[in-house]
């Protein structure tokens, strides 16, 4: 345990007179190593956290936690409104909802484009559906004589919509003529335009009641998926198998990190990664304290013998030298940190960082910097400085003080 004695004489060893700048200067640039790692890590990792909530933000927006599917193609789940109470008393689940999808051609005054349309319930929409760029989910109840569309942003500029303006949907359930298939069209008002934020959503979905899907791909009361949203995303592969039991053979579970498990284990390593390579500032900086702490040892080499014998203990002179460098390894870490969890929120509250969404599907770089992140980057700054006193403060107490006063 540190004594008061021990801190005060690390604190003025660390002080030095003008004499001494060389080490004042050394230990600066050491508190600015440790700081700038420790920032480094912070907006590295931030980054990181940001790209996964928000693409994990924007695929559970659309999708479910736990789909429900076909195991072979057919007529489509017949039996859903039977499964429906069944599957939302099963732990965790907060709603289950019936879904149509698949894809047509959207037609407007601009170009026709292709997009996956997506048939909800009304009583239960996506959550995304609530909070709409432009426009509201409740229109889709009542269009104005059409049934109404929610179209992506993305999708809605590329083929020329606007707000309460028609678009033709191609059905590709058709009739095939001797002059090629014949489309079905039909019309619907864009009721609302949603921005997800990624711009393969934004781009290539669209969301109608799930009536209007069934009537455009010429199904009767079937859907193609149930969607379970539960209330921990991370119980989704308990609740996968407990609705597996309850639906039979015919139909899989597939969850949330299955669909996107490619995606989610590129981030994972990318994270490591990220604090691997940034993580060897730290070992820099390290050494930069073990070359400061040396000096002042070869620098202080009188005053240490005077302790030594005024009854100072080898334990005291050790501990002196490892609180030097634990107290460069705090200020530096709180600099980080205070550094690190500034400029990730400035960063991401103004859109520094701007990207092209055609190419990365994101309108910006996201900083998300999490709390316990900042925890194990501090305790490792402080654990790195603190290893990196060890041999210096062995050094120091193997000087003789009668040989190093004999001069004196």
């Amino acid at each position: 345990m540190t004594s008061a004695f021990e801190l005060f004489v690390a604190g003025r060893y660390l002080r030095a007179k003008r004499k001494q700048a060389v080490i004042s200067i050394i230990t600066v640039i050491s508190i600015i190593g440790v700081a700038a790692g420790v920032m480094a890590l912070v907006i590295g990792l931030a980054i990181t956290s940001g790209f996964r909530n928000t693409l994990q933000r924007s695929l559970l927006g659309v999708t479910g936690h736990v789909m429900l599917l076909e195991k072979e193609p057919g007529e489509g789940i017949t039996n859903w409104e039977e499964l429906d109470p069944k599957l939302r008393r099963i732990p965790h689940v907060v709603t289950a909802a019936p879904s149509l999808y698949g894809p047509a051609m959207l037609s407007g005054p601009l170009q026709s484009a292709g997009a996956e349309i997506k048939g909800v319930p009304l009583e239960n929409p996506p959550g995304m559906l609530l909070h709409l760029k432009q426009g509201s989910f409740d229109a889709l109840k009542n269009a104005g004589g059409l049934p109404g569309i929610i179209l992506g942003v993305r999708l809605a500029q590329n083929i020329g919509m606007t707000l309460n303006s028609v678009v033709n949907v191609l059905s590709p359930q058709g009739e095939l003529t001797p002059f090629g298939p014949h489309y079905t069209r039909y019309q619907f008002r864009v009721v609302g335009i949603f921005e997800s934020g990624f711009y393969d959503f934004d781009a290539n979905f669209a969301f109608t009641s799930l009536k209007s899907a069934q009537q455009v791909f010429s199904v009767r009361n079937a859907v193609n998926t149930i969607e379970l949203r539960l209330d921990d995303i991370y119980r989704a592969s308990d609740v996968a198998k407990a609705a597996e039991n309850i639906t039979g053979p015919t139909l899989a579970a597939n969850t949330w990190m299955e669909q996107n498990h490619q995606i989610l284990n590129a981030l994972n390593m990318e994270k490591i990664v990220t604090a691997i390579v940034i993580g060897l500032i730290q070992l820099v900086a390290g050494l930069n304290i073990l070359i400061a702490l040396m000096m002042m040892v070869m620098e202080k080499n009188r005053d240490i013998a005077i302790l030594m014998a005024m009854g100072a203990k080898h334990q005291q002179v050790r501990r002196i030298f490892m609180s030097q460098g634990v107290l460069i390894g705090a200020v530096g870490a709180a600099l980080g940190l205070a550094l690190g969890y500034s400029l990730s929120f400035l960063a991401d509250h103004y859109h520094w960082l701007r990207l092209d969404p055609d190419v990365y599907a994101l309108s910006y770089v996201p900083f998300n910097p999490r709390w316990l992140d900042g925890v194990w980057i501090a305790a490792a700054a402080i654990l790195v400085s603190f290893v990196a006193t060890i041999y210096p403060a062995r050094s120091a107490t193997r000087i003789a003080p009668a040989e190093a006063l004999r001069y004196e």
